[in-house]
């Protein structure tokens, strides 16, 4: 049985409270409708399929997919909250212990929300419970090179850039390169959040 799952994080960020949950199926309508609103704004950075398949993707089929994938300990299917409303999401994904003990982080936010502290948060209580509460060693992001609004966030929480993928997954359409960004457990003793929030309070 899976310990680590189902879980809640929360962090407070002067008056605005964010939170990573379990995705659930209570949030097909919140989910679908910010998914419609935002979906010139997401397009360009969606994962595609070289060879389509047919059919639409039912909510509930989708949720009970990530389900299954968090009770195996393979991800983490967090819906993203700012202030009580759904914003984003948020998957830790390729959990692999062994000799490795890594996985890898995806986000997205929607286009009202981008800009406010709210990705960075989310990102920084995730890799944070990877490294205390799984036990993992590193954590890897992949971005775009033309996504700057998503390199601003690994760039402001301190992800190393480890080059170029090229090719690297099917994006928009495309097999699209893509930037690699690492951190490992003992670049951040103090904490990705509390270094993050440090950085916050610096700089103001």
């Amino acid at each position: 049985m899976n310990k680590t799952w189902p879980v809640t994080l929360r962090a407070q960020v002067g008056s605005d409270v964010v939170v990573l949950r379990p995705l659930g199926r209570r949030d097909a309508n919140n989910w679908l409708r910010l998914r419609s609103v935002n979906h010139a704004w997401l397009e360009p950075w969606e994962a595609t399929k070289p060879k389509p398949t047919e059919g639409t993707v039912v909510f509930g089929d989708y949720v009970r997919s990530l389900r299954k994938q968090a009770r195996r300990g393979a991800s983490l299917p967090f819906a993203i909250e700012h202030n009580s409303a759904l914003v984003g999401q948020l998957t830790v994904s390729s959990i692999s212990r062994g000799s490795l003990w890594s996985a890898t982080m995806g986000y997205w936010v929607g286009r009202q929300t981008a800009g406010r502290g709210v990705a960075p948060t989310a990102v920084a209580m995730a890799a944070d419970h990877c490294f205390t509460t799984l036990g993992l060693h590193r954590m890897e992001i992949n971005i775009r090179p033309e996504n700057e609004r998503s390199l601003r966030v690994v760039q402001k929480l301190g992800f190393r850039d480890e080059g170029i993928r090229e090719r690297y997954l099917h994006i928009d359409g495309e097999w699209r390169d893509h930037q690699s960004f690492a951190l490992t457990a003992e670049e951040v003793p103090e904490g990705v959040l509390a270094r993050w929030l440090a950085t916050r309070r610096e700089t103001r």
